[in-house]
């Protein structure tokens, strides 16, 4: 049977990290693109990871590229180009410059791999999948956008930092846009089972609320010249690794709502499976009235992000 062929468009940070975590899991060949000005540095970290694959004793190959031909018949794709936060932006303000980005990538892509899971992480994440949808005209079982996974990690940690207990026995879900508006649900976030409300006083579980809200850009000063990349790249290979072993995962992904949540025409996170068929079910709940106004103000702000592609 034929290997796994996994495309990731920018071969930065992230894009490194990516094609690391996914050799190491085996979850099949590997293609690391980037622009011809880039390609050295592509190649460069492809070739560098080839040779560690001796030592950690991983099959997968790795190579780099400049040619977007290369990426014929990836079953999977995961877009990271464009420029990353500087201290003192919000997503938003990068929105001109990636979606011209996300314009030649997507038309591109749609030319070379239109049936691929493809998977966004570029900033601002929500307007540049429904870029990436719009353009490639891909269903929205197979054009997604990471960031619940992201952002429930990050609510998680903080948790788990803040209850001196294993990450493992945190669980959590974070939903909405991914940015300043994300809306955690703390009413079923457990410790080993134990409501975290019922440990935690509300106003200190606020504040780690608003830390989450504010976790890519706490990250985003103390780098200085970038933003991150580790936690990034973790949370998009659990969403492929999902896709390509059909685990059917529930993970909170950015999906294109159809009515889900009362929410239309709308890329949002929300728990969705991860199946062989890409996202094969949104799962709903019910949410109490603070929640349900939570995930207005986030949509509303994600829709005036998405208004502003003008596609």
């Amino acid at each position: 049977m034929a290997r796994h062929k996994i495309g990731l468009v920018g071969a930065g940070q992230i894009g490194g990290n990516l094609a690391l975590f996914a050799a190491q899991k085996e979850l099949g060949d590997v293609v690391l693109f980037d622009i011809p000005a880039a390609e050295g540095l592509a190649k460069g970290k492809a070739l560098d990871m080839q040779q560690m694959s001796t030592i950690e004793g991983f099959d997968s190959r790795i190579v780099g590229s400049s040619n977007y031909d290369d990426l014929k018949g990836c079953d999977v794709i995961i877009i990271t180009a464009g420029i990353p936060r500087k201290p003192g932006m919000s997503r938003e303000d990068l929105l001109e410059t990636n979606l011209k980005i996300m314009t030649s990538v997507a038309e591109n892509l749609k030319r070379v791999c239109p049936n691929a899971f493809m998977i966004n992480i570029a900033n601002p994440l929500d307007a540049m999948v429904y870029a990436l949808k719009k353009i490639t005209g891909g269903s929205r079982q197979k054009i997604v956008g990471m960031s619940g996974i992201l952002d429930s990690a990050r609510y998680k940690a903080f948790l788990s930092m803040e209850l001196d207990i294993s990450m493992k026995d945190i669980t959590t879900l974070v939903l909405g846009g991914h940015g300043d508006d994300m809306v955690p649900i703390s009413r079923l976030t457990t410790a080993g089972g134990v409501p975290v409300t019922s440990l935690i006083k509300p106003e200190r579980i606020k504040e780690i609320e608003d830390r989450t809200r504010q976790g890519g850009a706490e990250i985003v000063k103390l780098l200085v010249n970038g933003s991150a990349y580790f936690a990034p790249a973790a949370a998009a290979i659990e969403m492929a690794e999902s896709y390509l072993l059909d685990q059917r995962r529930v993970l909170p992904c950015a999906v294109w709502l159809e009515g889900e949540f009362g929410l239309k025409e709308v890329y949002f996170g929300v728990p969705c499976i991860i199946g062989k068929n890409g996202v094969e079910k949104v799962l709903e709940f019910e949410l109490n009235a603070d929640e349900k106004a939570g995930m207005a103000k986030s949509a509303d702000s994600v829709k005036k992000t998405m208004a502003a592609t003008r596609l």
